[in-house]
């Protein structure tokens, strides 16, 4: 998600705590964090913003509880943590009413998107942790390594630094905090300081079910993030900007600290010439438009095959001009991101982009209406930035080849559709693309599935939320070994003698490093040399 949160101070993102909105006067600032908000124009709470001397004993005391947490069984752990989905479904309309206040988007979205999904998503983990974090055993070889027994445990990282972004205030944490925590961890998580309200109603969830600073929140702008990133943690997840997140590799890096990132999208849907035309329409422009286009997820170019352009524009057209702004397709959240949409908007019109449906609001609203286009010219930073706003821009391609090697042109992959009755060519054309999620005749919606990897690669990122695959960033391998053997020495044991070398020689040309006639001699050899070697020789 490229324009969402920032972690370190001046970064160009639109998540940075907009100044007042001049034109309306919706979206004012005291501090880093908005007052107004950008659906009603109504006060927001007061939010207190935690001191940067402060960080250093957060994570001090997530540290010290952490280490007794990972001492709870897992089954106990989870058995806690189950209580939270009854507190999140309970607490549904106060969720989706404070989701629609801070960000925008409309009720029902909210519900569907923040509310719902969290609640397979508590489930999963808490019923798969204990198989997930089974020990794996390792083989040994009984003849090389008499007595002893081998096995990979799943260790907790420690401290993990959450860093999360404003256009899901509720599902992205949620996604981290609750395989985080079964897992062992502690979480000390920043919400964007778009969102405060959000993120603290979030940790407020597990509020009398963790031992006290297991999962603590750090609220603020930029200059919170990078001093959290810099606290001594021992792994930072990160979803936002491809700038900031860059910065926080290295900032990790210089303290070998592991990352997750999860960073912008540029996500493209390929409309085939023998797809469902109203499936494919219409599943389009919700993907397109869906929480206002803010999401790493949108759908932001739409390649179509030449045989059915005229026909899927014009459904596409005639289904957006349906949509109704405020209650169909939510406000945007910050003044900022609505400001960046108009100028992509007016580069790609000065480009040569036609305008089909929509258009820039003319007062500087944040009712920033869905927007169809079509585009030829692919070096318009409409195509090749993220835009994070409802706009969608449609590009008319000879054919499925083109799309594909339009689509792998991007820095950006994290998801990709395909639009056609031909399944079996659709999972062909699927394993060429660079995508991290591919999707057929769908799209967008896999986040939301717990079991299913989300991830992307290049400038989207490469970290990894949801299924079994989450775990590898959020624990370590850590190997143990149990020798049973009862001999007062090993093979290998000093001392070293010509014996020794004798058998060591012997095993290589034993295991493959002469012919047949070589091995025998061999064999022959080492069985003399071990006996020597078992008298003391």
């Amino acid at each position: 998600m490229a324009s969402e949160t920032t972690p370190f101070p001046h970064e160009d993102s639109a998540a940075a705590g907009d100044a007042a909105l001049s034109a309306t006067g919706r979206v004012a600032s005291s501090g880093p964090f908005p007052t107004r908000s950008p659906a009603e124009g109504g006060l927001l709470d007061d939010v207190a913003e935690t001191e940067l001397s402060a960080l250093a004993t957060i994570v001090a005391r997530a540290r010290t509880a952490q280490v007794a947490w990972a001492e709870v069984p897992i089954r106990e752990r989870a058995e806690l943590i189950a209580r939270v989905k009854k507190r999140l479904l309970a607490r549904a309309e106060e969720i989706a009413a404070l989701v629609h206040r801070e960000c925008g988007k409309p009720i029902e979205e909210a519900a569907l998107a923040e509310v719902l999904p969290n609640a397979d998503l508590i489930d999963h983990w808490t019923r798969s942790i204990e198989e997930l974090l089974d020990d794996s055993p390792v083989a040994l070889d009984p003849l090389a390594y008499p007595g002893k027994v081998g096995r990979i445990q799943r260790a907790p990282r420690g401290v993990v630094a959450l860093i999360t972004p404003w256009n899901y205030p509720v599902a992205i944490p949620l996604r981290t905090i609750v395989p985080a925590l079964l897992a062992g961890n502690a979480v000390v998580f920043k919400p964007s300081e778009v969102t405060p309200r959000s993120g603290a109603l979030v940790a407020s969830l597990f509020d009398g079910l963790l031992p006290e600073g297991l999962l603590a929140v750090a609220q603020g702008g930029s200059d919170v993030g990078a001093a959290l990133v810099g606290a001594g943690v021992d792994l930072v997840v990160f979803t936002g900007s491809v700038a900031a997140g860059k910065k926080i590799a290295v900032a990790c890096a210089e303290r070998l600290v592991p990352t997750s990132l999860e960073l912008g999208g540029k996500d493209s849907a390929i409309v085939l010439g023998d797809c469902d035309m109203e499936r494919a329409a219409r599943g389009v422009v919700w993907g397109a438009f869906t929480n206002a286009g803010q999401n790493c997820a949108s759908i932001e170019r739409v390649y179509v095959e030449r045989a059915i352009a005229d026909r899927f524009i014009a459904r596409v057209v005639a289904l957006t001009r349906e949509l109704r702004v405020g209650v169909d397709v939510g406000v945007m959240t910050t003044a900022r991101q609505a400001e960046l949409v108009r100028q992509q908007l007016v580069a790609a019109v000065e480009s040569g982009a036609e305008i089909l449906a929509g258009g820039a609001p003319e007062d500087g609203s944040l009712a920033f209406p869905p927007t169809v286009l079509q585009v030829e010219r692919e070096d318009t930073p409409l195509l090749r930035e993220e835009t994070f706003g409802p706009l969608l821009p449609v590009i008319v391609v000879k054919d499925a080849e083109e799309a594909i090697a339009r689509t792998n042109a991007s820095r950006f992959a994290l998801t990709t559709s395909l639009w056609t009755r031909g399944y079996e060519r659709a999972h062909a054309l699927a394993r060429r693309l660079r995508s991290g999620v591919v999707t057929i005749n769908n799209h967008g919606f896999t986040g939301a599935l717990p079991a299913a990897p989300w991830t992307g690669t290049g400038d989207s990122g490469s970290g990894v939320t949801n299924s079994p695959h989450a775990l590898s960033e959020l624990t370590r391998p850590r190997f143990l070994l149990e020798d049973r053997s009862r001999a007062k020495s090993e093979l290998w044991w000093y001392p070293y003698t010509p014996t020794l070398r004798t058998i060591a020689f012997a095993m290589a040309r034993a295991r493959g490093g002469a012919g047949w006639l070589g091995r025998i001699s061999a064999l022959v050899e080492l069985v003399a040399a071990l006996a020597r070697r078992l008298l003391g020789g």
